[in-house]
């Protein structure tokens, strides 16, 4: 492992047994973390961004689902040769995560400081009523104002901002090294998530935290990421650090997102649509042969049908999976 990768996956493949056959939600994916970076996982729904958070986080149901083969480490600990028990104590403690939904996530019969108290007693173990003060201050970091009234409220009599704001509060609680954030504005109003955005950036820079982001948002991803991995039906197709993949997007599914996203500072003809990528992501059940984008890709050539090109360095730091820059 590199010594400076907080986080490094290598070759991890992700499997699902179903009525339908074998899905391979994540298939041989690499990527890496350094501490206090901000790596985007970025691509359409469906393409094995949250079970790559999951894969992580060891929380892939067997059945029907399995880690079939590939390393996850985190620094110098192997996390797919812990125990249950032994990634108990890392889960939720090195390493935290916010789910999409704060309401399916937080517990509706308990009080939110209970519920970020709980977790700090599990993982510090402080004395007396310490958990409760620690839960309460967390809150007012996140910005939630009165924080020791507001900690004795239940998730539904909070707005969705302030239960993200709980759940980013919770994730922090025991100062993680890693922080795994899946899709944590999607509910939100704009004006909303730009206060949670803000926020996790301000939390990174005075906790040291690093966060893996997973989105559909490339506004989000300019916003707060330093590295980009775009991904496509379970494989990784480009990976480059952010301002390289807005200045010189290769891919031609990141070109076909960039294509996508409306552009504010140019009048747009009258009654033009906005552009899209065709089709949709193949089903995983019966994946076409070669690369997977060929059937939407206006780029595809003969090469493209037969084999599935490699993940290659076309540039420094600029991974590509495409046989048109071979």
């Amino acid at each position: 492992m590199n010594n400076d990768n907080l986080l490094e996956i290598s070759n991890l493949h992700t499997h699902f047994n179903t009525e339908d056959g074998l899905v391979k939600a994540v298939d041989g994916i690499d990527i890496s973390i350094r501490q206090g970076e901000t790596l985007g996982l970025v691509g359409e729904s469906g393409c094995g961004k949250s079970v790559t958070a999951l894969s992580i986080m060891r929380l892939i149901k067997d059945p029907p689902g399995k880690i079939a083969r590939g390393a996850i480490r985190l620094r110098d600990t192997d996390l797919l040769a812990l125990s249950a028990s032994e990634m108990r104590q890392i889960r939720g403690n090195r390493i935290s995560m916010i789910f999409q939904e704060p309401m399916t996530s937080l517990n509706p019969l308990f009080r939110v400081g209970r519920q970020i108290a709980e977790a700090i007693r599990i993982h510090q173990k402080p004395a007396g009523g310490e958990a409760d003060r620690l839960a309460i201050e967390m809150l007012g970091k996140v910005g939630i104002p009165d924080p020791e009234k507001r900690s004795r409220e239940y998730p539904h009599q909070m707005s969705g901002g302030m239960r993200q704001r709980v759940m980013i509060a919770m994730a922090l609680s025991c100062n993680p090294e890693l922080m795994i954030a899946d899709e944590p504005t999607t509910a939100l109003d704009v004006s909303i998530q730009a206060q949670i955005l803000d926020l996790m950036n301000n939390l990174k820079r005075d906790f040291g935290t690093a966060i893996l982001l997973i989105t559909h948002d490339l506004g989000v991803i300019a916003e707060m990421a330093q590295t980009v991995a775009v991904m496509y039906a379970g494989k990784i197709v480009e990976y480059v650090d952010v301002v390289n993949l807005f200045d010189n997007p290769k891919h031609p599914y990141t070109l076909g997102l960039m294509a996508s996203i409306p552009k504010i500072d140019e009048p747009a003809p009258e009654n033009r649509m906005l552009q899209a990528i065709p089709g949709v992501v193949p089903s995983l059940h019966r994946l076409p042969v070669g690369c997977y984008f060929q059937e939407r890709c206006d780029q595809a050539f003969e090469p493209c049908h037969q084999e599935m090109p490699p993940l290659v360095e076309v540039e420094p730091g600029h991974f590509l999976r495409c046989w048109k820059h071979e």
